[in-house]
């Protein structure tokens, strides 16, 4: 999700860094450019972003109902490891109505998934949110992006999944890494915090070895991360996990583990 606007000061940065390990991408504006942008026909705004996000899904039915298993969301800020999402949905079947992401308490009874960390919907999912605004389910009866897809999910039986590591470390992150790494001395808890659906953590437990994304991340934060995550290795480091047996290895060497009923599956992720 971009804008004209943010295309040099951002959206440039993701095409040269996570993106390239995206089976396919598209840019969701509101016109179309060569850059290239998928024009939505929407004003741009913080208060459009739910349109937007309706609009993005519907093309994407529209054009791509066929090419994909999965579908990720995330924004123009947002720095995305495709391999460890690849990881946590080879144990999914997508054609059940589930979605991923970090996930919120309030204002939805099950909860719902940070828009700034980025959510992932299976096909189905993606499939009864547009028969939602199809058969009048589901209304734009908020600006919140986030909490009004959440919604929607809700009403058409999209259940949340839990994205969180064998130890109950979180893998969407709607902030930077600072704003958890970094444990605080006795406080009120921020916003982000106060949101979680399960019991929040800061220091060094707060985030999964197999993190999926942060948000707010800009230029040179996005070149950083994309160094510390796929370049940077003290010598003789022994990795912590075995990978799965059935664990394939891409043209680019980067290890993707997938297990061999969902192989299909996480090699047809569209975002």
């Amino acid at each position: 999700m971009t804008g004209p606007k943010n295309l040099e000061s951002r959206t440039k940065h993701i095409r040269a860094t996570w993106a390239n390990r995206c089976n396919k991408i598209l840019y969701m504006s509101s016109v179309e450019t060569d850059f290239p942008t998928v024009g939505l026909n929407v004003t741009e705004g913080r208060d459009q972003l739910y349109w937007k996000t309706i609009r993005a899904f519907q093309y994407i039915y529209q054009h791509h109902r066929n090419d994909y298993d999965w579908v990720l969301k995330a924004d123009d800020d947002t720095f995305v490891v495709i391999e460890n999402l690849r990881y946590i949905l080879s144990k999914q079947d997508p054609e059940k109505p589930v979605y991923f992401g970090r996930r919120f308490r309030p204002f939805v009874h099950q909860g719902y998934m940070s828009g700034g960390a980025g959510y992932v919907l299976s096909k189905e999912a993606v499939r009864r949110f547009i028969e939602g605004f199809d058969m009048a389910k589901c209304t734009h009866f908020s600006i919140i992006e986030d909490m009004a897809l959440g919604k929607c999910m809700e009403t058409m039986g999209v259940e949340p999944g839990d994205s969180r590591d064998v130890k109950g470390r979180q893998t969407f992150h709607p902030y930077p890494p600072d704003k958890y790494l970094i444990k605080k001395p006795p406080r009120k808890r921020p916003w982000f915090l106060l949101y979680d659906y399960y019991k929040p953590r800061e220091g060094p437990e707060c985030c999964s070895d197999h993190t999926i994304s942060f948000h707010y991340i800009h230029n040179v934060q996005m070149y950083t991360l994309e160094y510390l995550t796929y370049n940077l290795r003290p010598y003789g480091y022994q990795y912590r996990y075995k990978p799965d047996s059935a664990a394939t290895e891409s043209k680019s060497n980067t290890i993707i583990p997938v297990s061999a009923k969902h192989r299909d599956n996480t090699d047809r992720l569209l975002h």
